[in-house]
């Protein structure tokens, strides 16, 4: 990937593991001044090293994305510590995995706050620095579970389905607006984070990401490409397309299908420890980085995403990518017709 964001100030909420602490690394090998934005300062300090080591500056934000006025304080400190904001990247997230009627209002209130609020916190701190400079980008980070839900995580579903709909009408706006800033979506599929080890669960075994699960340098490298080229979405991974397009042409195939797949699916052999940490209320201490505990099982390349972005690189072939996008859409109805 070209040296894009050599110098340019980059803010990434949730950057202090998992997805977010691929994207810092991503973005620091490309020579970017980063905004450090989680709440733990064990781990910022941890991944401001690992960015001065490969060659980028990197400055500690202790803050909760749920907490508007930490939000705002923060930007207002990148701005003044490194300069105007050129991209935003709100990746910040946290989920329970629970049947529904075993979640009590605070915690599905708090999941909603970090996850969904979050966003709109960081996406208002970013606007109102970019609105009037007329520049800059801000990244959403979504996943397919935003286009079709499943069960056992519908705090997290829930969030996801109103950052598509928020992005929506503020991507909107700023058409309407003439505006210059460009506002992206990056959908993923399941990803080897560190979520499946620290989030809240009521489950009777280990929580794990649905099968296939893709690294996280594979979001990192999609998200970062999404913050240098104005395209309205970015779907990481074929699952994340299979989901988008099932969604849209057999839900209730889906519906039975995951009702009847997705609770074994979500948990391992393992029972769940009686020590296990949780970050839902609280950062948990510890050396988490990017990687969960799913190397062994989990993809570090993506041909699907890597050759949609070749595609949109190439602006003559749209029209291409555009076709091969109906036809793949036409050979899925197909398929999941004959399935049904």
């Amino acid at each position: 990937m070209e040296n894009s964001n050599q110098g340019k100030v980059v803010v990434v909420t949730g950057a202090s593991a998992g997805v977010g602490r691929a994207v810092v690394a991503e973005f620091a090998r490309q020579g970017a001044q980063i905004g450090l934005i989680a709440r733990g300062r064990e781990r910022l300090e941890a991944t401001k090293r690992e960015v001065e080591e490969l060659g980028g500056k990197a400055l500690v934000l202790p803050a909760d994305v749920a907490n508007a006025q930490q939000i705002e304080a923060a930007a207002d400190r990148v701005e003044r510590e490194l300069g105007p904001i050129d991209i935003w990247v709100n990746d910040a997230m946290t989920t329970i995995f629970a049947p529904f009627l075993e979640i009590t209002a605070d915690e599905f209130k708090r999941a909603t706050e970090v996850t969904y609020l979050g966003q709109v916190y960081g996406t208002m701190a970013a606007l109102k620095r970019m609105h009037p400079r007329n520049r800059g980008c801000i990244v959403q980070v979504g996943s397919a579970l935003a286009f079709r839900s499943i069960p056992l995580q519908s705090p997290y579903c829930g969030a996801k389905h109103a950052i598509v709909g928020f992005t929506d009408s503020i991507r909107s706006e700023l058409i309407h607006n003439g505006s210059a800033v460009h506002i992206t979506a990056v959908m993923l599929p399941a990803m080897n984070t560190p979520q499946f080890s620290w989030c809240r669960t009521r489950l009777p075994r280990h929580p794990q990401p649905v099968p296939p699960i893709f690294q996280p340098e594979v979001a990192a490298r999609a998200i970062v490409w999404a913050a240098s080229h104005k395209r309205r979405e970015v779907y990481v991974g074929w699952p994340t397309v299979e989901a988008i397009y099932a969604q849209e042409i057999a839900p209730s195939f889906a519906d039975h299908y995951l009702a009847k797949n997705c609770f074994e699916g979500q948990q391992t052999s393992e029972p769940v420890s009686p020590d296990r940490p949780d970050n839902l209320f609280e950062p948990v201490p510890g050396d988490y980085s990017a990687h969960g505990i799913f190397d062994d099982r989990a993809r570090g390349f993506s041909v699907q995403s890597t050759m949609n972005l070749e595609l949109m690189n190439l602006t003559a072939h749209r029209g291409l990518a555009a076709f091969a996008g109906i036809a793949l859409t036409g050979l899925l109805f197909v398929a999941l017709k004959r399935r049904g």
